[in-house]
């Protein structure tokens, strides 16, 4: 897949819109299909420094996703998530952070969720045994996704995401 990106900014530089445009590598001679993905507006909350910011440019990369802030402990996760002016429809959370727990993250946005949007709130942790599992899936959380072995599952997740909150396809045979 391709992905070709279009963004507007406004008149301070900030992107106020954003989609991706997936184009598949091959189809039936003569068919093309573009496929519009509106960014993912992501918010990641991981205390390592290094892991953050190789996430942040893997799934930009790879994804329709947009991150609009990161937090490195409970309390500046949950605070972000409450305020009613951050928008967004992902939240990525690790277990084990600086401050807190990913725990208190992913039952604090579920909490939220009664009062605003459905959010989505996937887990990326080196601890995602099956009772870990468990935990965060009955705290609330979608998904759960090992750091070490499910990258790729996080992407696929990610742009299946993306694709279902609002994309189109559209068949562009010049018929």
């Amino acid at each position: 897949m391709y992905y070709i990106s279009c963004e507007s900014r406004n008149s301070g530089g900030s992107v106020t819109e954003g989609l991706k445009l997936t184009v598949p590598y091959f189809q039936e001679p003569g068919s093309v299909t573009l496929q519009i993905m509106h960014s993912l507006k992501t918010y990641i909350v991981e205390d390592s420094q290094v892991i953050r910011e190789n996430l942040i440019a893997t799934l930009e990369e790879l994804t329709p996703v947009e991150v609009v802030g990161t937090a490195q402990d409970e309390v500046a996760a949950v605070q972000w998530l409450s305020q009613p002016d951050n928008h967004f429809d992902l939240v990525i959370v690790d277990i084990f952070l600086k401050g807190g727990s990913g725990l208190g993250v992913i039952r604090a946005a579920h909490e939220l969720q009664e009062h605003h949007h459905k959010q989505n709130v996937v887990v990326l942790s080196n601890y995602a045994t099956p009772d870990m599992r468990h935990t965060c899936l009955e705290l609330g959380a979608d998904r759960v996704f090992d750091k070490s072995t499910e990258i790729d599952a996080l992407i696929e997740y990610c742009s299946e995401l993306a694709g279902n909150r609002g994309g189109n396809s559209k068949n562009l045979n010049g018929a």
